[in-house]
């Protein structure tokens, strides 16, 4: 089935190698089942899946159900693509009720391409992304694993914002864990309006006007259930 052009989203990073930097261009998009090979690569990593809620899958058939039941199914939940073939994914997972505003956002990557900026770059495409989608979400976050420094990194490099510790927080693979909670709210105008009363005019304030009446900025990542 080919995606709508909503549902392609496309971003480019940059990577540091012998000859100096090397450009990868990824796109988002929904998983099907036909991905199911490449789904199974990252899947059946016990790295990846190290402070991932699962276990690493051990068959295709759990794979195929876990797409078709739980992926297809969800809200927002799109594959990390190089040259289109999925490396990795990303979710956003809403609440309900009063707790609408807030929505946790996840991602998980093949090992090999850790390191790259891919996590970050994705990160950031969801982050113009699903405010604007979502116009009831006021509040992104992301609960990381005290151990997963890697997570915290990109988290940090996005510009999300670490608001503490949560001790015992997760029974994960029969231990409690301490999780760090990260997040960022709406309006993210409010720096720019301190800039401007501590006397910054100019073109800056025109950003500052403008970033009044839009809903786009950076957030975190974490690994999804």
């Amino acid at each position: 089935m080919e995606e709508s052009p909503s549902q392609q989203d496309h971003g480019t990073c940059f990577t540091e190698g012998d000859n100096g930097l090397s450009k990868i261009s990824i796109n988002l998009r929904p998983l099907n089942v036909s991905d199911i090979d490449a789904f199974m690569v990252w899947a059946t990593d016990k790295e990846v899946a190290r402070f991932c809620t699962w276990e690493p899958y051990t068959s295709k058939e759990d794979g195929i159900n876990f797409i078709k039941d739980k992926v297809i199914p969800h809200p927002w939940f799109r594959a990390i693509c190089i040259n289109d073939t999925p490396i990795g994914a990303i979710s956003v997972t809403a609440n309900s009720g009063n707790d609408k505003c807030r929505g946790e956002l996840g991602y998980v990557l093949g090992t090999k391409y850790w390191g790259k900026g891919i996590a970050t770059e994705a990160v950031k495409m969801v982050s113009e992304i699903i405010f604007k989608e979502w116009p009831h979400l006021v509040r992104l976050e992301a609960l990381v694993d005290v151990e997963n420094i890697g997570s915290q990194r990109v988290l940090e490099k996005v510009g999300f914002l670490r608001e503490g510790i949560l001790r015992k927080y997760m029974l994960l693979k029969g231990r409690y864990r301490d999780m760090v909670m990260f997040m960022v709210a709406f309006p993210r105008s409010l720096k720019l309006v301190a800039d401007l009363l501590a006397g910054w005019l100019g073109s800056r304030g025109e950003v500052c006007v403008s970033c009044l009446f839009e809903r786009s900025g950076p957030f975190a990542v974490t690994t999804f259930a």
